[in-house]
């Protein structure tokens, strides 16, 4: 039986595309860069194969300065620039009762908690894992085990939802079970292709 949720936050719960593209290439314009097309951003965070700091800035590693930067722009804009997809807050509501909710982003604790209380869905989780609070992010399954060492629950008692190859790998790394969403940056055929679709199958592992 599934008692325990993790969801993923970025194209899963948020269609947050206009403000990570944007803050990319303001961090991008900062260092003489020119703006890079949102669609390629997009893919590229999803994109498991491919080393983030070189893509998008050319360096081996963020360096402090990145990170300022990405912050800076985020917090200026994230009100600005992000939306709920339809649906997910009266979802959260639903299923709620039913069981423990996590979320799992790889976006840093300031900025992800900027966003779930602007958009009001901070308070439906038990608990928050971020990017910069495990050693290694997804798809490493560092979060996960975070999650479920604080849930104590069993592995096959817990499932993540995500929009992502990021996502997919880590549920497999962490050995759980794993739900696809289709709404987000990219599309897919093996998805669940709507949140009223996803609601009814998670209604369903109540019991």
């Amino acid at each position: 039986m599934i008692r325990y949720l993790i969801f993923d936050m970025d194209g899963t719960l948020i269609d947050s595309s206009a403000i990570i593209a944007n803050s990319i290439n303001y961090v991008r314009s900062k260092l003489g860069l020119e703006p890079m097309d949102r669609r390629i951003i997009l893919e590229a965070v999803n994109d498991t194969t491919i080393h983030r700091p070189k893509f998008f800035y050319g360096v081996e590693e963020y360096q402090p300065k990145h990170v300022a930067w990405f912050r800076e722009y985020y917090s200026n804009n994230h009100h600005k620039e992000t939306v709920l997809f339809t649906g997910i807050k009266e979802l959260l509501e639903e299923i709620r009762p039913y069981f423990g909710l996590a979320l799992a982003t790889n976006a840093y604790r300031e900025s992800a908690m900027l966003i779930l209380k602007h958009l009001q869905i901070d308070r439906y989780f038990d608990i928050i894992v971020c990017g910069d609070e495990v050693k290694h992010p997804k798809p490493a399954p560092d979060m996960i085990e975070k999650i479920i060492a604080f849930f104590g629950c069993k592995r096959d008692e817990i499932i993540l939802i995500g929009d992502g190859k990021t996502d997919e790998e880590a549920a497999k790394n962490a050995g759980i079970g794993f739900i696809k969403v289709n709404w987000g940056w990219q599309r897919y055929e093996d998805a669940v292709e709507s949140v009223e679709e996803l609601r009814e199958k998670l209604l369903q592992m109540r019991s």
